[in-house]
């Protein structure tokens, strides 16, 4: 079996994969900052390094250390919303400390690198987006995405580093951060029908969503170790829906568990309405399939969340406060 590294390991992709390659024997190496994600939360049998990966000697002396033969990336810090506001955050976080990754991967003789990239690069065009499509990011954060999938390209083409692009989408499930206000709309929701606030909805709730249950990355992810060299997929839910309808269904869901909720709409922030992929060349390649079931994976993370620990709610020092959104200042 190999040694896998993951950056990332903390958050919701790290610590769902992390455990399904060790049950199938792998070694598992973890880096993280917990700067948005938890210790706590992650698997005991992963070998674990705290290090934020734009400290290059830091990311130079794991891979030293411990030679893993292939390395899932997924760290960043995916605040769509939020990115114009902590550009610098933004690039250093994803695109420097991405350079240190895919450096450290081409200095060691990796066998593969698997990035997981976003379905934000794509920007306001037609959906459903297909991998065909050229790249139109409208944010620092989509662009961010998109450098870093160049940069890739480069080195495959220069050094001979296999990579996979991946292009996830409102991927949600157990072990994700609920206690950051800035992303995650299902966990954002779980917080506030907890803490008996409203959920909130940026202007009218007629952006269009795809929600997917991270079950089903599981096994295509894996298959990547062997497969997909050189190729971008987009993985996630065919169906979607409005926010607003999601919120309606969440609310039932929530009502069930004895959580009363209302629903508020706030003022609309700058983003693309209408989202949604294709995921037909992952069903066809990767033998992909999404079977998810909103209201049953919404019950399973109130479940899990109620068993949580109270953790403080987390503020990001922004760079630049013109044109802040009111439910974001700071009071």
């Amino acid at each position: 079996m190999s040694k896998i590294l993951i950056t990332g390991v903390a958050g919701l992709l790290g610590n769902n994969l992390s455990r399904h390659l060790i049950d199938k024997g792998h070694r598992v190496v973890g880096i993280d900052d917990f700067s948005g994600g938890y210790r706590d939360l992650v698997d005991s049998r992963v070998h674990l390094y705290e290090c934020n990966l734009v400290d290059d000697k830091k990311v130079e002396y794991v891979f030293l250390s411990e030679k893993p033969d292939y390395v899932f990336h997924f760290a960043a810090y995916a605040a769509v919303g939020l990115s114009p506001f902590i550009r610098k955050y933004n690039y250093t976080n994803n695109v420097v400390a991405s350079a240190n990754v895919i450096n450290a991967c081409v200095n060691h003789d990796i066998k593969k690198i698997i990035f997981t990239s976003s379905m934000d690069v794509y920007g306001a065009q037609e959906p459903p987006f297909v991998e065909s499509q050229r790249p139109q990011p409208e944010d620092p954060y989509g662009i961010a995405k998109y450098a870093i999938e160049q940069d890739l390209h480069a080195a495959g083409r220069l050094f001979g580093l296999r990579y996979t692009i991946v292009r996830p989408h409102n991927v949600f499930g157990v072990y994700q951060n609920i206690w950051d206000k800035y992303r995650n709309v299902i966990g954002v929701w779980i917080r506030q029908s907890l803490s008996g606030q409203p959920l909130t909805i940026y202007g009218e709730g007629k952006q269009m969503r795809s929600f997917s249950d991270i079950e089903f990355y599981i096994d295509p992810f894996e298959k990547l170790l062997e497969l997909g060299d050189g190729e971008t997929y987009n993985i996630g839910a065919d169906s979607y829906i409005s926010i607003s309808e999601a919120a309606s269904r969440f609310q039932s869901v929530a009502k069930l568990n004895g959580l009363d909720t209302s629903i508020i709409h706030l003022e609309p922030r700058d983003e693309v309405i209408f989202a949604y992929c294709d995921h037909s060349k992952a069903k066809n390649q990767l033998g992909f399939k999404d079977d998810t079931r909103f209201e049953n994976l919404v019950n399973k993370m109130i479940a899990w969340a109620k068993e949580q620990p109270q953790r403080p709610v987390k503020l990001m020092d922004y760079e630049i406060e013109k044109g802040m959104y009111s439910y974001w200042k700071k009071r």
